[in-house]
């Protein structure tokens, strides 16, 4: 229930209580059969209806200034003050009328539906509306309210006059030509001329390259490119020359740019926003965060994670079939997560077969009577089979030589940490003093990247296509659009890529996992050195 104000509190309540006598007029005024009890039941009943509704309407009265909390909204930059607005066509012209919806920048979307009573309730590590830096190990409190996302009646383009630009940047991702098209034909939908959308080939170096230069993206370019893995536009790292990309955006009379990256595509995007704005350059640059991990700050979840998931769960049940039918069987899974280990967690959480889960989150010791290779002896010899799940990041520490080096995209190189735990768990299974193993190793890695979306993910891929030209022309620049508390807002792209969001090993989520596996610490740590880390 809205509440806007004390007076709209007291309104509300005025109208709950007009609506409970109502139904009570019309109780008394039903025939006896229809109401399937006597007058003093039926007098009753509503005596009830009016006592709930008055209890409603008061627990319904706000705790502090509305309007004041409303005012604490994410800042995100705009062009509000440099272009003049215009009636949307779709206000104007739409053939459903007046029938069509329509948000407001009053509209909020709530950062946290949460409040923690206690700092000791699970997965209260920041309260309020905050975001934790795992890496500082810091709670960095943000505004309470987004703005949210959806198509405006004013705009502060005319879509006649839009020149669009649409590129995928950094690693494959269940998704990506879902949110291209979607892109595309919502661009369309507004009214931009054919022959106006611009896809830009792989990656951000495709705004200069001579080799691959954009090509024109029409409604029937993007038919069907939804039903298949990829992008149709080639994607790469690197290559954000801002001087260079922004030269050819005012060459060519672009003002809209689409950026479908994680974490370096949309900091590129930031830039992007940044030198165009130093230029006096009106473009609106608009992120759609894609990270096949799931480690965007603040957002409910990445597109093509749930997709990731489903695969990771067919990777895991085979890994399971393969270890449950060999004598002392092993299956090791080796999944995605560079810094988080959400598609690790999540898919073993699903598959329900999964003995020991191990994320970049967690420390863990290989050797020693708690450490892991002890643990899978255990398993074994209890269930005749065990079954481990590994994210890429997990046990880094253990690999000093790639300790600070990042790729193209400022991603940390990793060391393949399955490969080590395969040859860790078959030599330490080959001693003489410890029955064999049958193990078997599975990464599929590339396979789940190349993927066509599952269902769920197709509809998020096209509610962000959508959120993300709809705030184009509202007039955002250098936001990002994502889904938090199921709704879906804007963001301003220097919070969500200030840090990678991790798994809190103190949540819900974690103690589910543990819960199902029923694996331990995995350290040989006392309780007191435990805690300390």
């Amino acid at each position: 229930l809205a509440v806007p104000g004390r007076r709209a509190s007291r309104h509300s309540r005025r109208r709950l209580r007009e609506g409970a006598a109502t139904r009570l007029r019309v109780a008394k005024e039903e025939p006896l059969g229809s109401l399937g009890s006597e007058d003093d039941d039926g007098e009753l009943h509503s005596q009830e209806v009016i006592d709930k509704s008055q209890s409603i309407a008061q627990s319904a009265a706000p705790l502090g200034s509305y309007e004041a909390d409303l005012e604490d909204v994410l800042r995100c930059n705009n062009l509000w003050d440099v272009l003049e607005t215009v009636p949307s066509p779709f206000y104007v012209e739409n053939n459903v009328g007046a029938n069509m919806g329509y948000v407001s920048n009053r509209d909020r979307v709530a950062i946290s539906s949460l409040f923690h009573g206690s700092r000791d309730s699970i997965g209260a590590t920041c309260g309020g509306a905050s975001i934790y830096d795992a890496q500082e190990e810091v709670c960095i409190p943000i505004s309470a309210w987004a703005y949210r996302s959806g198509a405006r009646k004013d705009i502060y383009f005319d879509p006649k006059t839009v020149r669009a630009a649409v590129v995928t940047c950094g690693g494959l991702c269940p998704g990506l030509n879902d949110v291209v098209r979607g892109i595309v034909h919502t661009l369309h939908q507004y009214g931009v001329k054919e022959g106006n959308v611009l896809g830009v080939r792989y990656g951000f170096r495709g705004f200069y390259s001579y080799e691959n230069q954009p090509i024109v993206l029409t409604n029937r370019d993007v038919d069907g490119i939804q039903r298949k893995g990829g992008t149709l536009l080639g994607t790469s790292r690197g290559g954000a020359d801002m001087d260079k990309i922004a030269d050819s955006i005012e060459e060519r009379g672009i003002n809209m740019v689409f950026v479908i990256g994680g974490n370096g595509g949309n900091a590129g995007a930031a830039a992007l926003q940044r030198k165009c704005m130093e230029r006096e350059y009106a473009c609106a640059v608009v992120g759609v965060p894609k990270s096949i991990d799931n480690d965007i700050l603040v957002i409910d979840k990445t597109f093509g994670f749930d997709t990731a998931c489903q695969e990771g769960v067919k990777a895991i049940n085979a890994a399971y079939v393969e270890a449950s039918s060999a004598f002392r069987g092993v299956g090791l899974v080796k999944l995605m997560g560079r810094q988080s280990g959400f598609i690790a967690l999540q898919s073993s959480l699903a598959s329900g077969e999964v003995d020991v889960c191990l994320i970049p989150e967690m420390k863990f010791d290989l050797d020693g009577d708690s450490g892991l290779l002890r643990h899978i002896e255990r398993v074994v010899e209890a269930k005749g089979h065990c079954v481990v799940v590994v994210a890429e990041g997990a046990c880094q520490e253990n690999f000093a030589s790639t300790e600070g080096k990042t790729d193209a995209s400022g991603n940390p190189i990793l060391q393949d940490i399955g490969r080590y735990l395969k040859e860790k768990i078959a030599a330490h299974f080959s001693e003489k003093s410890r029955k064999k193993v049958d193990l078997k190793y599975i990464d599929p890695t590339y396979m789940i990247r190349a993927v066509e979306t599952n269902t769920s993910d197709k509809i998020y891929c096209y509610v962000l296509a959508q959120g993300a030209v709809h705030a184009a022309f509202a007039g955002f620049t250098g936001i990002t659009v994502g889904m938090v508390n199921t709704h879906t807002a804007y963001f301003p792209i220097e919070l969500i890529v200030s840090s990678a969001r991790k798994v809190d090993v103190g949540g819900k989520t974690w103690q589910r996992l543990l819960s199902a596996t029923m694996q331990p610490g995995l350290r040989n740590n006392t309780k007191e050195q435990f805690l300390h880390e």
